[in-house]
């Protein structure tokens, strides 16, 4: 397929026809007819198949394959993906109820995140989840809900290790952390596991996300693995599963490269064949989100109005930062860059021009594209933003200005 955006990591996963986009097999603007309105979000469910499917043929058949819900917690997206992966990681009692709703298995399922509520311990102790404790207080917690309700609550410790996914997007270990337990306080709440009444099911051990350096990602798994195998000596039983979270990061700007997955998997091939009489009875876990989703969706607003103020170019959309954060820099970003953005249904165009895309709020903060080089767009013309399947909607301040919601859909 070719690259509709050069300038960009090349993005050949979307085919195009009469220089339109097509998604799910059918043309962008049959889509936003199906739609009935603009903006929307719209994610191929093919494309998500496939990236599972790619990892499935190069990850140690031992893996198993979580789904991080907070890329994108779209319940028909979820569904879909419960037929694929192994397990579904929450973090909050909005997503627990969604993943209930699938095929998994709540022996499948997991709760990790700080500031766990009451109403979430119990709802997730009554389901029959793990429970990936944070801290100290909160394995007291969890014992004493499991005590009120008589369940014994499956419970995992989420470990904040001395060490940090290096070159990652977003760091969650390493140093201090509101993230799980510091690993050298990890042994102490061990020997009051069973005493408390607790299942113990075994660690969780997430270093960052966001990551295009497979070296990196490389030296984190052998860490963690280590890390892992430390701990269980101090456990009260056996560890049943050793999720060592994931990192897999995507491109997204210029000059950024796809992340090599097959050396990472041929170096998580040989740490576990090294470690194969050490884990015996342990599955291991990677946990992923945004790598499985993030390339299979767009973005969509519509061309409101073309403006020309002092000879720079501006196409006003009906989309903007309330719909999408992440592509207005305002999710992260310490010196703003484009996403790979395009008119839709005009992929290359007969004319070209540099522009600048913005929305309908009332902030200069409202910014999809600076400056980039697209086809002339007419009013009436539809934005495409790409890498728009994680942390797009959700990761929004949907509420500001109080503007439409935008919709989402699978095809």
């Amino acid at each position: 397929m070719k690259n509709i955006h050069p300038k960009h990591a090349p993005i050949t996963q979307f085919p195009l026809s009469e220089d339109c986009l097509e998604v799910g097999g059918m043309s962008l603007l049959r889509l936003a007819q199906r739609v009935g309105k603009t903006p929307f979000y719209a994610y191929d469910r093919q494309l998500i198949s496939d990236r599972v499917a790619l990892l499935r043929s190069h990850l140690p058949a031992e893996v198993h394959i979580h789904y991080a819900m907070k890329a994108n917690p779209m319940p028909a997206v979820v569904q879909h993906i419960a037929n694929l992966v192994d397990g579904i990681d929450v973090a909050s009692v909005g997503e627990l109820g969604v993943a209930l709703d699938t095929p998994i298995s709540p022996s499948q399922i997991s709760f990790a995140g700080p500031g766990k509520r009451d109403n979430e311990l119990s709802c997730a102790i009554a389901a029959g989840i793990t429970l990936n404790m944070e801290s100290e207080q909160e394995m007291e917690r969890i014992a004493t809900f499991g005590q009120s309700l008589g369940i014994c609550p499956k419970v995992a410790i989420r470990v904040n290790p001395d060490f940090e996914l290096k070159s990652s997007g977003m760091k969650m270990s390493g140093g201090p952390k509101q993230f799980g337990v510091d690993a050298e306080s990890v042994p102490s709440m061990l020997a009051q596991i069973n005493k408390l009444g607790l299942h113990f099911e075994g660690f969780h051990i997430f270093c960052g996300s966001q990551n295009l350096n497979a070296a990196a990602i490389q030296e984190a798994q052998e860490k963690t693995i280590e890390l892992g195998l430390r701990l269980a000596e101090h456990a009260p039983d056996p560890i049943r599963i050793l999720n060592i979270g994931g990192g897999f990061g995507i491109p997204y700007f210029p000059g950024e490269k796809d992340l090599d997955v097959i050396s990472v998997s041929k170096n998580l091939h040989r740490l576990l064949d090294e470690k194969k009489q050490q884990l015996t009875n342990t599955k291991i876990a990677i946990e992923l989100g945004r790598y499985l989703v993030a390339e299979a969706g767009i973005y969509v607003c519509r061309v409101l109005e073309r403006k020309k103020s002092r000879g720079q170019v501006f196409l006003i959309t009906d989309g903007g930062l309330n719909h999408h954060l992440a592509a207005s820099g305002n999710f992260g970003q310490v010196i703003r860059k484009n996403y790979p953005v395009v008119v839709g249904n005009k992929i290359v165009g007969q004319e070209r021009e540099n522009v600048s895309v913005v929305g309908p709020l009332c902030t200069p903060l409202d910014l999809l594209a600076d400056q980039i080089e697209m086809a002339k767009a007419d009013v009436g013309d539809l934005i495409v933003v790409f890498q728009s399947g994680a942390y797009g909607l959700t990761a929004s301040p949907t509420a500001f200005l109080n503007h439409p919601p935008p919709m989402e859909v699978l095809v």
